[in-house]
């Protein structure tokens, strides 16, 4: 069984980063266990290492030691082919592959740089990687600075070369071509490739070509005078300060770069206002050119100042400064996280991912593990783009969730909140969010304001709310955007990270409403454990649930897990399994599993049992053995909110688990609760399920 792909390329600077990117995401989301190598690697100074192997490691959080992830090193393979003995560099390179084929269920392995012009060996050395270690390969080239028959010639050219050497190419990818040329380039290969080859055309992303600032800090061996903490913003397009400061500032587009002498105070201060002014966009940085720092006072006056952007002094002229960021080929590290998600967006959009990796195996995975479970819940989000809405604008945890899902551009997010505010804290968190992508809405400002209010005022003036109160509670935005649900404007919303739970639910019971036959609001965390998914409830909402309660509990929470790809097994837990027990609160947790029963006798439920009986295979075979559930139970119903919230609290501290929630449950239109500790992945997994909910999944 094939059990690995090999990505190989023609030259350098052909965008292999994005295409590896993109795949091993693919490949997560199939199987729980990927890992990566890279059999040649550049030779680094002591202390440096490969950036591909750092950027994807990192970025999927791959447990792999550095030396292991790669073969030899580029003077490694030049000495042993100079003393006659290359082979024993493929004997190296196949043997640390084949370690990793031991532990990993499927293996990325990607070809070399290019990065010696004129290595006449270099191609050739990566069709022979390939072959020994027996790998399917996609072949990559760039349409950058090539004429069409160019780029077809090659990878024409380099399929055969693969072909003829027992290479099985699966995929072809003509990356950087001009949006004009696709259909065209599409024309040409598909004439010449047979139909079982992919054949994906990219084209080319300006902002992937930009370098960021810290790139051009290394590059220029530049001296960071301010905003060393947001030199990983991307720089958009670059020009020089040299014209009076009133026709300057009309130049600025957004993420511009700011060429200029480091005396022209006038153009360092009036570009730093226009980054401040809502009037102009923001710029990525400035460098200041000759070597020259701005006098003391200047520097105290940027101090200063409530926003920065990076400020570089460097050396060398104007015009030589110019040209050499012109000619910088920015790549992709592990810490440019705008470059990495715009890269998994584009390779998720223009490569055929899902048919590629069909190719390289066929099999059914034995659990959900947490890796495929994101991945499908990242799939299910894309079969049907909706709006959610975002009341908490001006957090800084919504606000960098919302530039990744801008990155992935699978909802559409609506913040709530003062624009201007949005727009300063961006600045201050130095975040590139392209506010034309997101809807914006101040609440009382909003023309939408005084018809809320007048539909808030139809839906509760039987509680005595007159049109003031009405107002009042439009201007609040847990309202305004649970409102925006209701009206049809917004098909979901999240919020929590600064407002408490009752602050989020309430105004969903007063006019959202529960579904039919559902007098329970609940909810269920989903717990990404190592090897496999667990659904939890309730762990946020209700206190003491009576029986009849909890058995309304269970039934949704298996309707969740079904709706979310999980099969249902339900544990109601207790501190005694089976009948052994004796108790109120044991009594309760019987009484609600045989309502279960009564109510839905197509659902797999056992209760009462203990936790470990319900999880532990040899537990729950010793103390249920005749039970289709203890031991495999994939839907755990706690007894109280106690119980529960500590637990799954537990389990997510001690066991490193990822918990995504909590997802609320039983309300017409999803409204999602944060917890006011939540992280950026709880905001950003939390929207993603709250669009899949919007689905009606």
């Amino acid at each position: 069984m094939n059990k690995g792909i090999y990505i190989a390329t023609m030259e350098e600077d052909s965008g292999k980063s994005l295409i590896s990117l993109g795949l091993m995401q693919t490949l997560l989301g199939k199987t729980d266990k990927v890992g990566y190598f890279r059999p040649i690697i550049d030779d680094f100074p002591e202390g440096q290492k490969d950036n591909h192997i750092e950027t994807i490691l990192s970025h999927f959080d791959i447990e792999i030691p550095y030396e292991k992830a790669y073969g030899v090193t580029r003077k490694e393979l030049v000495d042993k082919r100079n003393e006659g003995k290359a082979g024993e560099i493929i004997d190296v390179i196949i043997q640390k592959y084949k370690d990793l084929e031991e532990q990993f269920n499927f293996v990325l392995v990607e070809g070399t740089d290019f990065s010696v012009k004129g290595n006449v060996f270099e191609f050739d050395t990566n069709v022979t990687v390939a072959k020994n270690l027996g790998l399917p390969t996609i072949i990559i080239s760039s349409g950058k600075d090539k004429t069409q028959k160019e780029l077809v010639d090659a990878l024409n050219f380099a399929y055969s070369s693969f072909n003829n050497r027992d290479v099985k190419v699966i995929g072809v990818v003509a990356n950087k071509i001009q949006e004009e040329n696709i259909e065209k380039v599409k024309v040409d290969l598909d004439k010449f490739f047979p139909k079982e080859v992919e054949v994906s055309i990219v084209p080319m992303i300006n902002t992937l070509l930009h370098p960021t600032i810290k790139e051009i800090v290394e590059e220029l061996d530049g001296k960071v005078l301010f905003g060393e903490t947001h030199l990983n913003n991307q720089t958009g397009s670059f020009g020089v300060g040299a014209m009076q400061l009133r026709n300057y500032i009309t130049k600025l587009k957004e993420n511009s770069l700011v060429i200029t002498p480091g005396d022209r105070a006038d153009i360092i201060l009036g570009a730093l206002q226009a980054h401040i002014s809502a009037n102009y966009p923001p710029i990525s940085g400035i460098i200041l050119t000759g070597g020259l720092i701005p006098e003391d006072s200047i520097l105290k006056l940027i101090e200063g100042l409530s926003q920065i952007v990076p400020i570089v002094s460097v050396q060398g002229g104007t015009f030589g400064v110019t040209n050499q960021i012109g000619s910088i080929k920015s790549q992709i590290y592990k810490d440019s996280k705008q470059k990495i998600m715009t890269s998994l967006a584009v390779s998720d959009k223009y490569l055929n991912l899902d048919s590629l990796t069909e190719k390289l195996f066929n099999f059914q995975p034995k659990a959900l593990t947490p890796k495929m479970f994101q991945y499908s819940l990242y799939k299910r989000a894309q079969q049907s783009r909706k709006r959610i809405v975002l009341p908490e604008g001006t957090d800084e945890r919504i606000l960098i969730a919302t530039m990744r899902l801008i990155a992935l551009d699978i909802v559409d997010i609506t913040l709530l909140g003062n624009i201007d505010k949005i727009k300063n804290k961006i600045a201050d968190l130095g975040l590139n969010i392209d506010l034309s992508k997101v809807s914006v809405i101040d609440p009382v400002h909003s023309d939408k304001y005084e018809d809320y209010s007048e539909t808030f005022y139809e839906l509760r003036k039987h509680k005595n709310v007159n049109m003031d109160m009405a107002r009042d509670m439009m201007a609040d935005v847990s309202y305004f955007g649970t409102m925006m649900i209701h009206k049809g404007d917004a098909d979901g919303m999240v919020s929590g990270a600064a407002h408490t739970t009752q602050h989020t639910i309430r105004p969903a019971l007063q006019f959202i409403k529960t579904k039919p036959g559902v007098s329970v609001v609940s909810s269920v965390f989903f717990m990404c454990l190592e090897d496999r998914v667990s659904v939890f409830g309730d762990c946020a909402i209700n206190p003491n649930p009576n029986a009849a309660e909890l058995a309304e509990i269970a039934i949704s929470s298996a309707e969740s897990s079904k709706a979310f790809g999980i099969e249902p097994k339900i544990a109601m837990l207790s501190y005694s399994s089976g009948t052994s027990g004796k108790g109120e609160d044991v009594d309760r947790v019987r009484e609600a599993t045989e309502i279960v029963r009564s109510k839905r006798p197509d659902l797999k439920i056992e209760g009462p049992i203990q936790y470990d009986a319900a999880v532990d295979a040899t537990v729950g075979k010793s103390k249920l053995p005749d039970s289709e559930v203890a031991g495999q139970a994939s839907v755990l119903i706690f007894p109280d909110l106690n119980t529960g919230n500590n637990t799954y609290k537990a389990v997510q501290r001690e066991t490193g688990a990822l918990a995504i929630g909590p997802m609320l449950q039983g309300l017409n239109k999803p409204v999602n609760d944060l917890s006011r500790g939540c992280t950026v992945d709880d905001v950003f997994n939390t929207v993603i399920i709250t669009a899949i909910q919007a689905q009606g999944i």
